[in-house]
């Protein structure tokens, strides 16, 4: 199996991989120090297994398997990490397995061994652990990989038919996720200025009305002016007065 190790203490890293070393039909194949990095080594790597920490900076464990979820063929997730039996009894239905630190040899090869037997039809339901808790990145398919965008580089949302076109400063990428369940999630991040669009927001410069009455959002990196409804008008200006 192709195993890559996350976590942000080089020394667990280096102990799990000593165990690897010793285990047959295991290979360490890479290894990370934070979430976003999982999932972008998981995809170069075509891990198998990803034996991962919780708490990490930049994106912690749980928000990087939902990321990995989205992946054709996602890999195996083995929480590694220093919270007790009674706090990760809520996980344990989620993931493959879970390890306590300090982990023992015969404790991973365990675990391991039920990551083996249920790589061919794996369906690790992470989503509702991180329901409630708000993401760092969002996640855009690109022809069988993942490309992360930080939530905090995003300028606006904009519904485009099934998909969410998701403007950020590296460009533009489609999402297949809702605007409703997006603004469920960020509400305190973004602002709705129609039905079809969500704005950060830190982008909004300025409310303009036109000669028809009608008004559009200036935004400090957008390339044109977008379209207020009427509907919003009132409650986005209450908001952004108290931004």
């Amino acid at each position: 199996m192709r195993i890559l190790i996350v976590d942000d203490e080089p020394l667990a890293r280096e102990r799990l991989a000593d165990f690897l070393g010793e285990l047959s039909g295991c290979e360490c194949v890479g290894m990370a120090s934070n979430g976003r990095e999982a999932v972008e080594k998981a995809v170069e790597l075509n891990a198998e297994v990803v034996l991962m920490d919780i708490a990490m900076p930049v994106m912690d464990g749980l928000e990087a398997a939902r990321h990995l979820l989205e992946l054709p063929q996602p890999p195996a997730v083995i929480f590694c990490t220093a919270f007790d039996e009674h706090a990760l009894a809520a996980f344990d239905a989620a993931a493959v397995d879970y390890l306590v630190k300090p982990a023992r040899k015969e404790r991973l090869q365990q675990a391991l061994e039920r990551a083996r037997t249920r790589l061919a039809g794996l369906a690790i339901a992470v989503t509702q652990l991180t329901s409630q808790k708000r993401r760092t990145h969002l996640s855009a398919r690109l022809r069988g990989s993942l490309r992360l965008i930080p939530i905090e580089d995003i300028y606006y949302l904009q519904a485009d038919e099934k998909y969410v076109v998701v403007h950020h400063a590296r460009g533009e990428d489609l999402i297949e996720e809702s605007l409703k369940s997006l603004e469920q999630e960020f509400g305190s991040v973004f602002l709705r200025i129609h039905r079809n669009c969500l704005v950060a927001q830190t982008e909004f410069q300025e409310l303009r009305r036109d000669n028809d009455g009608g008004v559009h959002a200036i935004l400090r990196h957008g390339k044109q002016a977008l379209e207020v409804s009427r509907r919003c008008v009132p409650g986005l200006r209450d908001q952004l007065t108290h931004l």
